[in-house]
């Protein structure tokens, strides 16, 4: 019986038109126990989608419809599976003050949450970390060095941990190695041990989860878990829960990654 909780759905702009019904009943045939759809959040309304057809997220606008779909099918499905009613939202650094708004706004409505971090900056510039090879090529050269772009990855992911967004903080953090999805392009020789284990005493310290994702094996230039096994192993050391998500962009994706990181584990 699997539990699935990080979902995205038709709400998104950069993923499939693939109806949430199709989505849910592909999840009951799996055999799905729990499902959450965590769509990326709006992102704040003065921040500059850095993206070339600014679709990294849904419109605020779309919220209301958003939760009146999910609501509808919680209540209609809910003798063969648990829906949950989620967002992934982005921590932008310099914008937390429009991220806890939101959160103060919605996350009552809310039953799970993500917190990730995609978006980094360099000076006055965002990126989008995991856009394309061809922008963190550039993230490269922009930053100073692949190095550069690894340490300000993972500063910005403790800073997303540790600042207070209020009640509604989602208390999942999400593919906690995300800036790996093209290193087998970019292969990085330092030992990743040393960014991402300071990170996970953080998270055991405040008793967050971790979201162990699936995508990145269908990631050509990545071909691994987000986090790769050792680090889920030192996760399950330090009592981090770790919940698997597919990171489904359509209902074709769900399960994705689920039998590697099955396999990964027990070997």
């Amino acid at each position: 019986m699997i539990i699935d909780k990080h979902v995205h759905t038709p709400y998104c702009p950069h993923g499939s038109t693939d109806p949430l019904e199709r989505y849910i009943e592909r999840a009951i045939s799996l055999g799905y126990r729990e499902i959450s759809f965590t769509e990326h959040a709006p992102l704040p309304g003065n921040f500059i989608d850095p993206t070339p057809e600014k679709d990294s997220a849904m419109a605020l606008d779309q919220m209301p419809a958003y939760l009146e779909e999910l609501g509808k099918l919680k209540a209609y499905y809910s003798s063969a599976l648990k829906v949950n009613i989620g967002l992934e939202v982005d921590f932008i650094e310099g914008y937390e003050k429009e991220t806890s708004f939101f959160l103060d706004q919605y996350g009552p409505l809310l039953d799970d949450s993500i917190l990730s971090v995609h978006f980094l900056r360099s000076g006055e510039a965002y990126y989008c970390m995991d856009y394309s090879e061809e922008t963190f090529e550039e993230m490269i050269r922009m930053f100073g060095g692949l190095t550069k772009v690894y340490e300000a990855y993972f500063s910005t992911l403790k800073k997303s941990i540790v600042t207070d967004l209020g009640t509604y903080k989602p208390s999942r953090i999400g593919h906690i190695t995300l800036v790996e999805k093209f290193k087998r392009k970019f292969p990085h020789d330092r030992d990743l041990s040393a960014y991402v284990l300071p990170i996970l005493d953080i998270m055991s310290d405040k008793k967050y989860e971790l979201d162990y994702n699936g995508a990145g094996f269908t990631k050509p230039l990545c071909l691994d878990s987000y986090p790769p096994a050792f680090v889920a192993l030192e996760a399950h050391k330090r009592k981090i829960p770790l919940v698997y998500g597919s990171d489904a962009h359509s209902a074709k994706g769900l399960m994705q990654g689920y039998n590697q990181l099955e396999r990964t584990l027990l070997d």
